[in-house]
């Protein structure tokens, strides 16, 4: 059974969707960007009903600001104290709980990576990790280098190229973030990559293998020299839309629930 939770935040008021079931390992699914509880496509209410009809309780919602909750959205690395009270809301209407492990997509992954442990997360799988500061509106260094690899490799772009169909002024300011030197230092992410160390073996990484905040994440990691368990599906979508994609998410955070039992 699917019901809705209202539960408080600093002052306001949150909602919240509880799917029940049985299991005593408990599912919070957090939601990327400013989408609302039900995921991109519906996705993330997909994943709870499956996974609840499966025996495995799964609780959703808005952060401040967002879909059906009250108060001001301050944006994932402010949404510390929601998904505190989340997890509160989680245990309260599901006594029967005995560990939460949590599942973030992008800068929600990037939520619960820096503030998961605060609010008694034992176990985190975090999609496409949010790592970048977003300067402009080009995709990340990283991502625009192995675009433009693949591009390259492809003989039908070289065609393009000599028929006029590429469109040069996008391929030079392409070019042009790549050649710049890289910052000294990147405040986001060597927080964002310190946070998942700090989780051991207690997290898994799920990325999707032609995703621009995949590719970037995957950068920023190798760079820092960590290399935590992690899955890569061979997709371009960030949302882990496609049938294949969904079904391989899903396994995914089924064994991360398994392996708490």
């Amino acid at each position: 059974m699917r019901r809705l939770i209202a539960f408080p935040c600093d002052g306001d008021t949150l909602i919240g969707s509880l799917d029940e079931a049985a299991g005593a390992i408990g599912l919070l699914i957090v939601s990327g960007g400013n989408e609302i509880r039900a995921g991109a496509h519906r996705g993330m209410a997909a994943l709870a009903a499956t996974l609840a009809s499966e025996g495995v309780p799964v609780f959703r919602y808005d952060r401040r600001g967002i879909g059906d909750s009250g108060g001001v959205n301050r944006q994932f690395l402010e949404a510390r104290d929601d998904l505190i009270a989340a997890c509160a809301a989680f245990r309260t209407h599901t006594p029967h709980l005995t560990r939460i492990v949590a599942f973030g997509n992008c800068d929600a992954a990037t939520t619960i990576a820096i503030h998961g442990r605060d609010a008694g997360i034992e176990r985190a799988m975090l999609a496409n990790p949010w790592t970048v500061a977003r300067a402009d509106e080009l995709p990340p260094p990283a991502a625009i280098r192995a675009h433009y690899a693949a591009r390259l490799r492809d003989p039908a772009t070289w065609r393009r190229m000599i028929r006029g169909g590429v469109s040069f002024p996008k391929l030079l300011r392409g070019l042009r973030r790549i050649s710049l030197p890289k910052p000294q230092t990147d405040t986001l992410a060597n927080d964002v990559l310190a946070a998942i160390a700090r989780w051991g073996a207690d997290v898994t990484i799920m990325l999707a293998a032609r995703d621009a905040t995949a590719i970037a994440y995957a950068d920023a990691a190798r760079r820092a020299g960590i290399a935590p368990r992690t899955i890569t599906i061979p997709t371009a979508s960030h949302s882990f839309a496609r049938s294949a994609d969904a079904a391989a998410l899903t396994a995914a955070i089924r064994d991360l629930v398994t392996a708490c039992e």
